[in-house]
């Protein structure tokens, strides 16, 4: 019996690290979905119930200690690529979101999901989360003001002089070394020591509006107590999502979503020695299911997909092993559904420290590669940089599945072609014809 709460105990203390370590969450992912002109207060909501709904899921029925969130990268391809990109409204979007967990779901069930898997080059999949990273790590830059837009070179350096900037400049250096020293819950410690920095911009010194980047920032302060912002709630638009010029936006949607999923239950198995006797990931049929089942439940609440969360490593680290691990982080994410207004006093610099620093993590895979190989290196390289450079994550994945099939044909290796992997070109050259 003294065992049996030890190890509750444990589980509980490591559900706990779990949440603080994706806490962050609840602040940046409305962050950037507003700017796709949803209400942000309705985004805190979706951010909250997906997030509870689908870790409590994940530790009931895949019983696996892995936090499910809306997933950085996909909220970025929400706003900058579906909506602000393509033209889709954001109610499209959510539809694509539904159909594209749909589509997720109906893989994982027939077990297609395998046959993808083996289609899509290893290296390419290290691609997609690196540029990613860029991706995100470029939008909190410009979030915070530090990367502004010229005439001459298409971007520059903001204004040093800005009080904002510096106040960024040290809460990312503060947040940097604290998650540097491996302290828990260290991103959002290092967002609330920015928004403390910050609260005098505006008030006793400094403007709080960015110079050349005109958006203000200023901390507000109102109140603590709220009921939850439901209006985002049913508000997909089923029909218009199915058109046949937005069928490559479910498909990148469900495509981002399955292989940053697959990677994060790969790499934490990996890390933490939980694997069945074939050596995968434990209960990956049924997390995979769960994972698409909570991408489902996002577009119906009003959020980008749900997806299993690297972060998880820090409950896993703590001695999280069972699903107790992943409900106690669900729980702990509800009753900020009461309390969002706390939320209101983060500045936008503040988030942009996570964007950049989630972005830096999502680096590591690119340590992989071995870039003596050009056939194998130059598509990464594609993938990687165009992400950010076209801001779009599409134009990334799509040059990417590109140039490393060309690249296999016209150097004599078309053997490690696999044939779904040229439907996937061209789909690709569909896409980008249209």
């Amino acid at each position: 019996m003294k065992n049996e709460r030890k190890l509750i105990r444990t589980e509980i203390l490591a559900g706990i690290s779990s949440f603080l370590a994706t806490f962050y969450i609840i602040i940046v992912n409305p962050a950037i979905l507003s700017i796709a002109g949803m209400p942000f207060s309705a985004i805190v909501t979706s951010t909250i119930l997906v997030a509870a709904f689908g870790s409590i899921m994940m530790g009931v029925y895949a019983k696996n200690p892995i936090v499910i969130a809306p997933g950085m990268g996909l909220n970025a391809f929400f706003t900058y690529t579906a909506v602000l990109g393509l033209g889709l409204s954001y109610q499209a979007a959510l539809g694509a979101v539904f159909w594209a967990g749909v589509l997720f779901f109906i893989l994982s069930i027939l077990k297609l999901r395998d046959k993808i898997v083996i289609a899509i080059p290893q290296t390419l999949r290290y691609a997609i989360a690196s540029g990613i990273g860029l991706f995100i790590s470029f939008i909190g830059f410009q979030n915070a003001g530090f990367i502004v837009y010229n005439k001459a070179t298409l971007v520059a350096l903001g204004s040093l002089n800005d009080p904002l900037i510096i106040t960024f400049l040290i809460g990312l250096g503060v947040t940097a070394v604290l998650v540097a020293r491996q302290l828990k819950g260290a991103i959002i410690l290092g967002i609330i020591i920015t928004t403390i920095l910050a609260w005098p911009i505006g008030r006793w010194w400094g403007d709080a509006t960015l110079v050349n980047y005109g958006t203000s920032t200023i901390v507000n302060y109102s109140g603590i107590f709220a009921m939850p912002d439901f209006s985002l709630l049913f508000k997909l638009d089923f029909i218009g999502s199915i058109q046949y010029a937005f069928l490559p936006v479910i498909f990148v949607f469900a495509f981002t979503d399955l292989f940053d999923s697959l990677s994060t239950f790969v790499g934490l198995a990996e890390a933490s020695g939980y694997k069945d006797k074939d050596g995968n990931p434990r209960n990956l049929k049924k997390s995979l299911t769960i994972d698409a089942v909570t991408t489902i439940f996002s577009g119906l609440v009003g959020t980008s997909s749900g997806t299993a969360y690297i972060e998880s490593a820090v409950g896993i680290r703590e001695g999280g092993k069972t699903g107790i691990t992943a409900i106690t982080a669900g729980l702990l994410f509800l009753p900020f559904l009461f309390f969002s207004p706390l939320l209101s006093i983060v500045p936008s610099i503040s988030s942009a420290i996570a964007l950049v620093l989630v972005g830096s993590f999502m680096m590591k895979p690119l340590a992989k590669i071995n870039w003596n190989i050009p056939d194998e290196a130059i598509p990464v390289f594609l993938t990687t940089i165009l992400m950010p450079l076209t801001y779009s994550i599409t134009t990334g994945i799509l040059f990417g599945f590109l140039s490393y099939t060309i690249l296999k044909l016209f150097t004599g290796k078309k053997e490690e072609i696999n044939p779904i992997l040229i439907i996937i070109n061209l789909l690709s050259l569909i896409y980008l014809w249209l």
